[in-house]
Order: structure tokens, then C-alpha cells, then sequence
């Protein structure tokens, strides 16, 4: 590749990133993990649960319109400093390997999509809830996300609740939420809650505010707002402004 070649694959990429992530002030404040920084989203891992407690990114209109297809590589994350879990430690126990940062959100390049695949983006899902009424609001975020321009995603499981643990100690939580924030002159913030089991109840049933979810997790989402702004944005358990 030529060095003319290399430089506009680089600057494709920091724009790319630059869109796709434009702000890092809001990485929630960890709890009990270190933070995984990947080229499109940010974990924080938990070792002793040898997953994420959460996935923060920014999903843009580009990277769900994205033409990259699904690559379905799943590997072991180089950064996990220790006892990595691997693409076959879920093989036999009954539960899907469960994304936290969707591949479907990542559809912006090779890259993107690629990374999704990490195992430390896995978290054990009952396949009725993973393939249920989670991806229906996985569905639903994205369709939230073109409507508003683009929205920042927490996802994690809830980790101090857990149902026992498979594969030499991966945790399978409980529960699971996501938190959506919209900013702006009129910012927005939902949270969701939903036990990790399979359900026909519509999503607004799962409706939470986003204090709920911190005394939950023990986490701080997006602690840079200013105070009144946060605390205002994080008691709304409303759905209004968003088609959830």
C-alpha cells in the first residue's frame, strides 16, 4: 500500500471513530472492573465475573446504516490481563454468549464489527431473552438512534444479583439494563431493567429511572452533566420524547 493509500485510511478511520464516538467525558465511572478501551466502544471488565459490567459507546446513524456484515469471529480479547474466557467456555452451558455493544450497532467497517466479537463483550443470556424481548430492544435503541441524530448506550449486566456462575466461574447475572441518553438543548435519558429470562410484556413495562440502575450496580452514568441536569435527567422513569 502506498504511503499516500496509508494516510487516507488513517484519516477515514479518525473521522470514522471521531463520528461514531465523539466524546469520552461520559464513560461511566467503573465499580469494580478496569477499563478495555476498543476502537469503537469502551468496556470495563469485572475479572472475578470474567465479563464487562458494562459497554458504553455512541451510536451513530453511520455506524447502523453501516454496509459491514457480520463476522460472527469469536475470540479472546487481548487486553483481558488474566484468565481470558474463551469462544468455547459457554459451549454446553445453555446460555447464549450474550452481546453487550450489538454487532448490529457496529456496522461501520471491518473493524467495528470485528471487535463486537471480543469475548469480554459476552455475558451469559437465556436464549429465550437474547433472542426475545433483548433483541427487541436492541431493535428498538437503534430505531430511537436514527430518529434523534444518534444516542449514547450503556448496557451491562447487573452484578450484584447473580444466578450461579458456568465455565469456570463466568457469572450469569440476573438481570440486565441499558441506559439512553440523548444530548442537546433538550437532553434525554431512559433506563431499562429486564430479568434475564424470556418475555412477551411490551419494553415500557421495563422502564426504570437511571438512579434505580446505579444503586444497582454501584456505577455513575454520565457524572460530567452538571449536578441538576443529571438528577433530573436520571429520576425520569418517562418514555416521553422517545418510541419505546
Amino acid at each position: 500500500m502506498s504511503k499516500i493509500a496509508v494516510l487516507f485510511f488513517l484519516l477515514f478511520i479518525s473521522c470514522a471513530q471521531d463520528e461514531i464516538n465523539p466524546s469520552a467525558d461520559y464513560i461511566p465511572k467503573i465499580a469494580k472492573g478496569y477499563i478495555i478501551p476498543h476502537t469503537y466502544f469502551t468496556l470495563s471488565y469485572s475479572p472475578s465475573d470474567r465479563q464487562a459490567e458494562y459497554a458504553f459507546y455512541y451510536l451513530s446513524v453511520a455506524s447502523i446504516k453501516g454496509m459491514q456484515e457480520r463476522t460472527d469471529d469469536f475470540r479472546i480479547d487481548p487486553s483481558v490481563k488474566s484468565n481470558p474466557v474463551m469462544s468455547t467456555s459457554y459451549q454446553g452451558s445453555g446460555f447464549d454468549r450474550g452481546h453487550l455493544a450489538p454487532a448490529a450497532d457496529f456496522k461501520l467497517n471491518l473493524i467495528a464489527m470485528s471487535e463486537t466479537f471480543f469475548m469480554s463483550n459476552m455475558s451469559p443470556m437465556t436464549p429465550s431473552f437474547n433472542r426475545g424481548i433483548w433483541s427487541n430492544l436492541e431493535d428498538k435503541v437503534r430505531e430511537n438512534a436514527l430518529n434523534l441524530g444518534g444516542v449514547y448506550v450503556v448496557t451491562g449486566p447487573v452484578l450484584s444479583n447473580t444466578c450461579g456462575t458456568i465455565g469456570g466461574g463466568i457469572t450469569v447475572p440476573c438481570s440486565f439494563y441499558k441506559v439512553i441518553f440523548k444530548e442537546g438543548s433538550s437532553p434525554k435519558m431512559i433506563g431499562f431493567l429486564l430479568s434475564n429470562s424470556g418475555s412477551s410484556l411490551p419494553l415500557k413495562n421495563f422502564i426504570v429511572s437511571v438512579d434505580e440502575i446505579e444503586k444497582l450496580t454501584n456505577l455513575d452514568f454520565f457524572s460530567s452533566l452538571p449536578d441538576d441536569v443529571e438528577g433530573s435527567l436520571e429520576a425520569n422513569k418517562s418514555p416521553l420524547g422517545w418510541s419505546f
